[in-house]
C-alpha cells in the first residue's frame, strides 16, 4: 500500500513536472495528503410538537471529489431516525426534548475522511393553560326516572346526583355535561385537569332545602365512552369507564363545592380519542340520597361547572 502511495505521489509530481505545472511538487503531495473539510452545519433549535429537522452539510477536497458521506448519532436523549444517513442532506426525525449532536464524516478520492459536528437542541412545547367556565352550555343534561318512566330534567339551573321519590314514585337523576376541548392538539400532554362543581344555593330537587342529603351521599365523577345530545333520556344515556372514574367522597354538610377535583386522566383519553364529556351519579342510589350543583344556566356565572387544563 505504501509503495502504491509513493508510486501515485511520484506520477503526479512527474506529470506536473512534464506539463510544466506552476505548482510546487511539495504542495502537490501535501495537498494529496491531506484530507478534506467537512462542514456539519450551525447548531440549530426548533421546540416541540415540532419534532423533525434538516441536517446538511457540505464540503471541501484536495483530492478531487467527495466519494462519500456518513451521517451518525454522537449523544442525544434518544435515538432518532436518520432518514438518509449516507446523503449530504438528511431529514431527522422522532425526536424528543433535549440536545443531540451529530457528526458529519466525508470520503474523499483518496480514502481520505473529514469529520466535523453539529447539534440541534429540541426546545419542550410551550405550556399553554385551557380555562372554561361556559353560560348557558348546550352540553349540559340531567337523565331522570320516575317509576320507571324518562321525564325530562333538560333545562334546570342544576346538575345532579339522586336518588328520591316524586308523588311517592322512586326518582332517579344523573347529570351529564362536556366543555368544549377541540383547541387542544390531540397529541398533547395533560399536564393537570382540574373539575369544580359547585353546590346550588337554593336546591330545586330532594328536599328543597338542602343540596346533599343522605348517609350515603359519596358520587362518582365518570368518563362518558359514548355519545349523547340534548335529547338523550335515562334510557339512552350515555356508557361510562371505571377506569379513571373519581369518588368525591360522603358529606354531612348540607352545602359544599367539590373544587380541582384531579381528572387529568379522563380529560387525557377526551384529548387523545372522543370528547363525551363526565357524567355524574351516586356511588348508591338510595332513596333520599342526592348531591345538587349548579349547571351554567344558574344566574351566579361563578358557579358553572369550571375545568382548567394545562398541556404542552
Amino acid at each position: 500500500m505504501k509503495n502504491l502511495l509513493k508510486l501515485g505521489l511520484f506520477s503526479l509530481t512527474m506529470a506536473c513536472v512534464f506539463s510544466a505545472c506552476q505548482k510546487d511538487p511539495a504542495e502537490i503531495i501535501n495537498n494529496y495528503l491531506r484530507p478534506p473539510k467537512a462542514h456539519a452545519g450551525s447548531p440549530r433549535t426548533i421546540t416541540l410538537p415540532v419534532s423533525i429537522d434538516i441536517l446538511s452539510g457540505t464540503d471541501t477536497s484536495y483530492n478531487g471529489n467527495i466519494k462519500g458521506y456518513l451521517w451518525s448519532l454522537i449523544s442525544g436523549p434518544s435515538v432518532p431516525t436518520i432518514e438518509s444517513p449516507s446523503s449530504q442532506n438528511t431529514r431527522v426525525s422522532n425526536m424528543i426534548a433535549g440536545v443531540y449532536r451529530f457528526q458529519f464524516a466525508v470520503i474523499d478520492s483518496a480514502g481520505l475522511t473529514g469529520v466535523d459536528t453539529t447539534s440541534i437542541t429540541v426546545l419542550p412545547a410551550a405550556i399553554k393553560t385551557l380555562s372554561q367556565q361556559p353560560t348557558n352550555n348546550v352540553n349540559e343534561l340531567n337523565f331522570a326516572v320516575v317509576n320507571g318512566s324518562d321525564v325530562s330534567a333538560n333545562n334546570g339551573v342544576d346538575l345532579d346526583a339522586g336518588a328520591w321519590t316524586s308523588g311517592g314514585n322512586p326518582f332517579y337523576i344523573r347529570g351529564a355535561f362536556k366543555f368544549d376541548l377541540s383547541t387542544i392538539p390531540a397529541n398533547a400532554t395533560i399536564i393537570s385537569a382540574k373539575l369544580s362543581l359547585y353546590s346550588i344555593p337554593n336546591p330545586i330537587n330532594g328536599d328543597l332545602i338542602n343540596a346533599n342529603t343522605g348517609a350515603n351521599n359519596a358520587f362518582y365523577i365518570q368518563r362518558c365512552t359514548t355519545n349523547w345530545t340534548k335529547t338523550s333520556t335515562w334510557a339512552t344515556q350515555p356508557a361510562t369507564e371505571t377506569t379513571t372514574q373519581v369518588l368525591i367522597p360522603h358529606t354531612n354538610s348540607a352545602f359544599l363545592d367539590v373544587t380541582d377535583v384531579d381528572v387529568k386522566n379522563m380529560v387525557s383519553a377526551m384529548v387523545a380519542g372522543n370528547n363525551y364529556g363526565f357524567k355524574i351519579s351516586l356511588q348508591s342510589e338510595t332513596i333520599y340520597t342526592i348531591r345538587q350543583f349548579c349547571s351554567s344556566r344558574y344566574a351566579d356565572a361563578t358557579k358553572h361547572p369550571k375545568l382548567v387544563i394545562t398541556y404542552q
